[in-house]
């Protein structure tokens, strides 16, 4: 019978094992021996090394989503829901560093696993930036005249290049933080007229 502690234990292992080695150098039985579990049991739980790594994935962008919609339902202002986007994300990233290699660096490597990467959870994800773009055009405080679909991933690619930066060279995240928001607002809000 599997055990929901045991599928836990094994994405927590995968993601400091892919965050350390590099999805295409850890082995199965690294991730086993980080999980303390034996090699046989990660495939009652995951068909290959490929699924542990989109179920990490799949798994911490959940989380995300939850989190993230909670405090956007919280809030009322349009402008203050997107610095809380950005600012959520960054701050994720740098709680969980091993999360933020595996979500920046790892999913990258292969085409074939950045077309995966693309996932219904995904989606969601990058859909709760459109939300937020189209409520404030709805409400008239951001510009109507922007594509929703290129603004949410306009934002993104920034996230996630800031991320892999933090990553590779130690940038400033609350810095980034501060100039994203100040970035995307000055893009998005409507100017008054003069």
């Amino acid at each position: 019978m599997k055990s929901p502690d045991k599928h836990h234990k094994i994405i927590l292992a995968a993601t400091k094992v892919f965050a350390k080695k590099g999805f295409f150098n850890a082995r199965i039985s690294d991730i086993a021996k980080e999980a303390k579990v034996a090699d046989g049991t990660i495939y009652l739980y995951f068909a290959n090394k490929l699924d542990i790594l989109l179920s990490v994935f799949a798994q911490e962008t959940e989380k995300l989503i939850n989190k993230v919609t909670n405090l956007l339902n919280a809030e009322e202002d349009v402008q203050k829901k997107l610095t809380i986007f950005i600012t959520h994300h960054l701050q994720a990233m740098r709680k969980n560093r091993s999360l933020a290699e595996v979500i920046h660096i790892e999913l990258r490597q292969a085409s074939k696993l950045i077309k995966e990467y693309r996932s219904n959870t995904f989606s969601e994800y990058l859909d709760l930036m459109a939300a937020i773009i189209q409520e404030g055009q709805e409400k008239g405080v951001f510009r109507p005249d922007i594509d929703v679909q290129l603004a949410k991933l306009a934002l993104f690619g920034a996230l996630d290049e800031t991320s892999r930066l933090w990553l590779a060279r130690g940038t400033d995240l609350d810095k980034a933080i501060a100039q994203l928001t100040l970035l995307f607002q000055n893009a998005l809000v409507q100017q008054s007229a003069p």
